[in-house]
């Protein structure tokens, strides 16, 4: 086998035919099979390439693009709880079936299907379901918000062991070859449940609307749980992956006084633009081609010594409502795997520093969540919303240009936000600090982006949940919370994770060290 690198037109990506002619003249060989094994774009300049990279097979089979996991029936063996069935509670679950342990999963929310009614409801009726909305269910955050599987986190682990996971489980295998790989909201629901049926198969045991409210602790040690109507599950080991979202559970645990810690994370809105604009801009054109995916782009910029930045940017995408309880307003944003809306949005945020907390500095560690929920509330109340029976998803909006020079948008343009946007003073209604950072942000990437600051942009409040306000301390090698022995905290609810992949990474990690832990025993 030998592996070349080629740089090729976008036209000729996609052509086999033409790609075995560069090969041939590359390796003078005229009788070989290849693969094209990493893709990537290269849009810094006039025209756009495509970066390849090709495994070439002389007298040889090309091996199977995916290795099919060895599961056990783990119906009788040792129990593990994991609470939440998110990235990194699914992932930890499956890791348990095959290292020969039956994992409890304990998940507040529903199943895919039945999630899809609440979801509506947020949209059509604009009635949150505390349990069940974008955030919590089967799957998780990512379920219904995208499937973006791009990672920064290597050193973590094996990201293509986590891809090869999901490709078994029906997703496809582009995501093993693009640098970017997307799954897309129309198709992440039948991989979930595929992967539920996984684990259900090998004898591990799923119980959805089943919300943990209490820890049962004997001497520092974890020995179950009990959920929301007083049923007690036993075990020595727990794997707690349950979410940036889960107040509850940090208020818990700071309740029975086991060690939490604030954690930085970052605040702001989501901005719109029209996808047509991005993709003029990002690819030097007109039209943007046929063999061409809808741009993307990524920001950064210091402002007064505080970073602002684009985040979980969504080409061809739409705005969702992602508020886990009633009476505050969270957006997100996702895309369908064509990425073919007529929008392109992303979260702009500003990181939070101390100074934004000193109002809630009486709550500790929870300072950073409280600061958090207040914004959201206000965002709620911004946009004449209901405060008395507390139901509404509207969103306050503003149009870019009005949001930089502080004045109150008398119109708005199209907005793919679907409970609805109203005209508010985001510049009033946000915090004075994220608002000033974020207008130098917003500056700065005018002068980054051609057309970034045109009149129909439109930003809509807030993009809160970038990451959990809030971290529960573990133990670097073992990975057990070091107050409560038998206690994991896990993914990104607990700060260990920044994504679909980390966080699954971090779930098969967990599901490990509780292995390495009793084979030591």
């Amino acid at each position: 086998m030998r592996t070349i690198d080629i740089v090729v037109l976008p036209e000729e990506a996609s052509n086999p035919e033409y790609l075995r002619k560069i090969i041939s003249k590359e390796i003078r060989e005229k009788e070989f099979e290849f693969v094209v094994r990493k893709r990537s774009i290269d849009a810094r300049r006039t025209p756009v390439k495509f970066n390849l990279r090709i495994d070439i097979y002389i007298n040889e089979t090309i091996p199977p693009a995916i290795n099919t996991t060895t599961y056990q029936n783990v119906a009788n063996k040792k129990q593990v709880i994991v609470i939440g069935f998110g990235p990194a509670g699914m992932f930890a679950a499956l890791k348990l079936i095959e290292l020969g342990y039956q994992p409890i999963v304990l998940e507040r929310g529903k199943d895919v299907r039945s999630r899809r009614r609440d979801l509506a409801a947020i949209t059509k009726n604009q009635i949150v379901n505390p349990n069940s909305n974008y955030c919590f269910g089967e799957g998780g955050a990512g379920t219904y918000s995208d499937g973006k599987l791009y990672t920064r986190s290597k050193k973590r682990g094996d990201v293509n062991a986590i891809l090869q996971v999901l490709v078994e489980h029906g997703a496809d295998e582009n995501i093993l070859v693009d640098a970017h790989p997307h799954i897309g909201t129309n198709k992440l629901p039948k991989v979930v449940t595929d992967m539920r049926e996984t684990v259900l198969k090998y004898g591990g045991i799923i119980h959805f609307e089943t919300q943990v409210t209490d820890i049962i602790l004997e001497n520092n040690k974890i020995k179950g749980v009990i959920d929301q109507n007083n049923k007690t599950y036993q075990a020595d080991q727990v794997i707690l992956a349950t979410g940036h979202s889960a107040r509850d559970i940090f208020y818990l645990l700071d309740k029975k006084g086991i060690e939490i810690e604030s954690k930085p994370f970052a605040l702001g809105v989501r901005v719109e633009h029209s996808q047509d604009l991005i993709d003029a801009v990002q690819y030097h054109c007109d039209i943007r081609g046929e063999h061409l995916p809808p741009a993307s782009y990524k920001l950064v910029q210091q402002v007064k010594k505080r970073g602002v930045f684009s985040f979980c940017m969504c080409p061809g995408g739409i705005i969702a409502p992602c508020a886990t309880a009633p009476g505050e307003i969270v957006t997100n944003g996702w895309s369908p795997s064509k990425r073919n809306n007529p929008f392109a949005n992303s979260g702009i945020v500003v990181t939070v520093e101390p100074e934004d907390l000193e109002p809630y500095k009486k709550y500790g560690a929870l300072a950073g969540l409280k600061f958090q929920e207040a914004v959201e509330r206000a965002t709620f109340v911004g946009a004449g919303n209901d405060t008395i029976t507390n139901n509404g998803q509207i969103a306050p909006a503003q149009r870019l240009i009005d949001f930089i020079n502080n004045r109150t948008s008398t119109t708005l343009p199209d907005c793919s936000y679907k409970p609805g946007v109203v005209s508010a003073p985001l510049h009033s209604i946000l915090p004075k600090t994220i608002v000033e950072h974020l207008q130098g942000g917003f500056k700065a990437f005018g002068n980054k982006i051609t057309g970034y600051l045109n009149r129909d942009a439109i930003i809509v409040a807030v993009e809160s949940r970038t990451s959990s306000p809030v971290k529960i301390p573990r133990d670097r090698e073992l990975l057990e919370h070091p107050q409560i022995k038998g206690l994991y905290p896990c993914g990104e609810g607990a700060g260990y994770a920044g994504g679909i992949v980390s966080a699954a990474i971090d779930g098969q990690k967990c599901a490990l060290a509780i292995h390495h832990k009793i084979q030591a025993q």
